[in-house]
């Protein structure tokens, strides 16, 4: 496998260099998924922003998270799931919650249950939605906003998750207490 770059904001290529800056400024650290995605500027630059956007989505920080964590689970993206459960928890939810998320069961929550099982039916379908899915998911309280929000949480998802496959982002140890295996 090829061996991608791990950036630092001092190895980075000048374009990306902002970008991290203002990452290890908002989070304490720099994840080491922006690093690997630093060899691509642009690619850094639209996960920084698109996540910005998705954070202003009418859908709940838990809501959010949640649908996040979801299709990490469902893609078997190690470091997603590590770090939306830390994303998660600081959004409010309890450790029962986490647990089932990263198990891919269904939450005792009705609204974040009904939020992670539309978001992994988008992706499973790849957008082609099914009109029962959506029903149950306007059922739930949902609006079709909403679900059309859910569509950002999956280009979050294929941007970060495809990344970490193919660049074997490693866990910074500041995720080590979240890390979660594949089954």
């Amino acid at each position: 496998m090829t061996d991608f770059t791990l950036h630092t904001t001092d190895s980075a290529p000048e374009a990306a260099k902002e970008h991290l800056q203002a990452a290890e400024k908002k989070m304490g650290f720099l994840p080491n998924i922006f690093g690997k995605m630093a060899e691509a500027p642009a690619l850094l630059e639209a996960y920084l922003t698109l996540d910005g956007i998705y954070a202003k989505t009418s859908l709940s920080p838990v809501e959010q998270q949640a649908a996040l964590l979801a299709i990490s689970a469902d893609n078997k993206c190690n470091f997603c799931v590590a770090a939306h459960s830390g994303g998660i928890k600081q959004a409010g939810a309890d450790d029962d919650l986490v647990k089932d998320l990263r198990e891919r069961t269904a939450p005792d929550d009705a609204k974040v249950a009904a939020v992670t099982r539309f978001a992994r039916h988008l992706n499973e379908k790849r957008g082609w939605a099914e009109q029962a899915e959506l029903d149950a998911f306007f059922d739930a309280g949902f609006s079709q906003q909403q679900a059309l929000e859910l569509v950002i949480a999956c280009a979050l998802k294929t941007l970060s998750n495809y990344t970490n496959h193919m660049a074997e982002t490693p866990l910074n140890e500041e995720f080590k207490p979240l890390e979660w295996e594949a089954p």
